[in-house]
């Protein structure tokens, strides 16, 4: 299966983009019950969330197609639609411009994913780093990060990001 159109924006093609799809799908659907809206402080989507805008803000521009990109991922990430979707995002848009620091992001990934988890949350960090068709340095630097406080090494980040940026060229390619 191969992404085409909207979803192929930031979408990993072929089985393994189902894969994680349904990886994360299954990482995150069971959130535990009796949060309010006003209480997200340990949701996961919400941390999500908040750590892609603080990357797709990271080069000081916005781009519709970030936004555009960043609302599909969590959207398909989390089975979200309507507006539960937009009360994540708006939580985590609301967590990042609050926020001092990305500990209080990471240290609910660190709770609520395995290792694989996490490593595919990195994967589509990249997506957002590339979601404007370019890699900013700052935005790097965030992934860097991310990736060192949810335990993801340099090799394995490099690696995660080589693989990104292979699929999207090769996405490009196809549709040149």
């Amino acid at each position: 299966m191969e992404a085409t159109g909207r979803d192929s924006m930031i979408a990993p093609q072929g089985s393994c983009y189902r894969l994680m799809l349904d990886r994360l799908i299954s990482l995150f659907r069971d959130i535990p019950a009796g949060r309010t809206d006003t209480d997200r402080s340990d949701d996961p989507r919400v941390a999500v969330a908040a750590l892609m805008y603080h990357i797709i803000d990271a080069d000081g521009v916005r781009e519709a197609g970030e936004a555009e990109a960043l609302r599909r991922t969590i959207a398909e990430a989390y089975g979200l639609d309507g507006n539960e979707l937009d009360r994540i995002l708006v939580a985590g848009e609301t967590a990042e411009r609050d926020a001092v620091d990305l500990y209080a992001f990471t240290s609910v990934i660190n709770r609520h994913l395995d290792q694989p988890g996490r490593q595919e949350l990195i994967s589509l960090l990249w997506e957002m780093v590339y979601a404007d068709g370019q890699r900013h340095e700052l935005e790097d630097n965030i992934v860097w990060r991310v990736s060192e406080l949810v335990g993801i090494d340099g090799p394995d980040r490099v690696a995660l990001r080589q693989r990104v940026a292979d699929r999207l060229q090769a996405r490009d390619e196809n549709d040149g």
